[in-house]
């Protein structure tokens, strides 16, 4: 059976579209996750460019994987659903 603890990391905004629906799906498959809202905090923002490459959200962390923006079918493979 897939693990499905992993980690999960979003750095979003709250006038993100693609952040919400990415909240909404972890959500509806009860993934927990660490939110950061890059909007108001430089120092998330700082660490999330540093990361990506780019100012662009959703960055989601899961494990060790990185995507940016709303790749559900990435998604779904990384947490095994």
């Amino acid at each position: 059976m897939p693990d499905i603890k992993q980690n999960v990391t979003i750095y979003s905004t709250p006038s993100c579209h693609f952040c919400h629906m990415a909240k909404d799906f972890f959500k509806a498959n009860n993934i927990t996750y660490t939110e950061h809202n890059v909007a108001g905090d430089m120092e998330k923002r700082k660490e999330m460019i540093e990361k990506s490459g780019q100012m662009g959200v959703p960055v989601i962390i899961i494990g060790d994987e990185l995507i940016v923006g709303f790749n559900k079918p990435k998604i779904v493979q990384l947490l095994g659903l």
